[in-house]
C-alpha cells in the first residue's frame, strides 16, 4: 500500500513552509519532509491537525493505492 498526498500543494498554496506548517501542528520539520515525500503514515490525529491547519480534509490529503 502507498500513500500519495497533496500536502506540498495544499502548503505552499498557502504559502506556508513546511517549519511553519510543523510548529503549528506540533512535530518536527522533518516529519513534515518525509509525510510530503509519501514516507510516513500519519497518525489519525497528526493527519487531522494538518488538515485543519490548511483548511481542508484528510481525504483531501492523503489516499493509499493498492
Amino acid at each position: 500500500m502507498t500513500l500519495r498526498t497533496t500536502l506540498k500543494e495544499h502548503r505552499t498554496l498557502l504559502g506556508l513552509t513546511q517549519e511553519q506548517l510543523a510548529k503549528a501542528v506540533g512535530v518536527r520539520r522533518e516529519t513534515m519532509v518525509f509525510l510530503e515525500a509519501g514516507k510516513y503514515n500519519p497518525s489519525l490525529k497528526l493527519a487531522m491537525d494538518v488538515a485543519r491547519q490548511l483548511g481542508c480534509t484528510v481525504e483531501e490529503l492523503f489516499t493509499f493505492d493498492d
